[in-house]
């Protein structure tokens, strides 16, 4: 019976289309349902996403890839270092515990969970801190998908611009590309090409606080990144049909639907119970830094 009502919710979610809702989907399947939140395991939606990503990657061409990169990696870098940096500065002012404020400092400045992910062994944090961040991160992800679209499409910020503004603003991969999927237009091939292009600050986050936190471990960075730029020169060199870059786009976005969809299914109401008021606050007054920030830097330099 819960395959059969965990998969009606999932072809539900792929056959409206719409990040938030598959979302939303997931999550209800655990907090309503009463699903165990590792129902479906963490790798599916892993996995799921990765391969979205990849497949976008066949329907950019390198020249496009390489203009936008140029255009606005400068500008991600400084968003990158300054919202880390801000991150460590108000933790310390709304005195939270050094680790935890490291790991949102990270998720908020460079890739939402994969980085919290990524440096959690490395810091040697505690399973709680690791997962209130995450809770956090999630809660902040599905208010973006929802209302980060609606406010670019009030300002009236071209595919482009909201592209690079949500590649910056939105913590995880995921919701960086629902987000760019629900505004529409070219925005996601701008926010996927960007956000990666963000992810790869996590190369010297992870050898600087491999100095500061000597630790057998190794953080693994993730290879997927590479193979989204092989998809773009395969597909630059073969020239696909607009036939083919179709369904290549559809199949792309079932599976990063899917992917949305497994990732609201690891949320849980005992995780949310463990975050604290002062924590939230936090994390939200970095997120309102992080959003206004990046804004101003698509509007007044790009």
């Amino acid at each position: 019976m819960k395959f059969v009502v965990g998969f009606l919710l999932a072809f539900l979610s792929i056959f409206i289309g719409s990040p938030l809702i598959a979302l939303l989907m997931g999550s209800l399947l655990v907090l309503v349902f009463k699903f165990p939140n590792n129902y479906i395991e963490k790798s599916v939606a892993t996995n799921l996403l990765q391969a979205g990503i990849i497949l976008i990657g066949f329907t950019i061409s390198a020249s496009t890839a390489l203009e936008i990169t140029y255009k606005y990696f400068p500008y991600v870098s400084i968003f990158v270092l300054i919202i880390f940096f801000v991150g460590l500065l108000l933790a310390n002012l709304f005195k939270i515990e050094k680790k935890l404020g490291i790991l949102l400092a990270s998720g908020t400045a460079i890739c939402g969970a994969t980085a919290m992910a990524a440096i959690s062994p490395l810091i040697k944090s505690k399973p709680k801190d690791l997962y209130v961040a995450l809770a956090i991160i999630f809660i902040f992800n599905a208010f973006a998908i929802g209302i980060l679209p609606l406010v670019g499409i009030k300002l009236g910020m071209s595919s482009e611009s909201f592209g690079a503004w949500s590649s910056m603003a939105v913590h995880d991969t995921s919701s960086v590309i629902g987000t760019a999927i629900a505004f529409g237009g070219s925005a996601l091939e701008t926010a996927t090409t960007l956000k990666l292009s963000r992810t790869i600050w996590l190369i010297p986050l992870i050898i600087i606080l491999g100095t500061f936190y000597p630790n057998k471990s190794r953080a693994k960075f993730p290879i997927f990144i590479s193979l989204f730029i092989t998809a773009i020169a395969i597909g630059s060199f073969l020239n696909f049909s607009q036939e083919t870059i179709n369904l290549i786009d559809i199949t792309s976005r079932i599976f990063l639907i899917s992917a949305l969809f497994c990732i609201g299914t690891q949320i849980s109401f005992e995780t949310i119970k463990e975050i604290n008021t002062i924590t939230f606050i936090y994390a939200l007054s970095l997120w309102l830094v992080a959003l206004i920030f990046s804004f101003l830097i698509i509007n007044l330099f790009t």
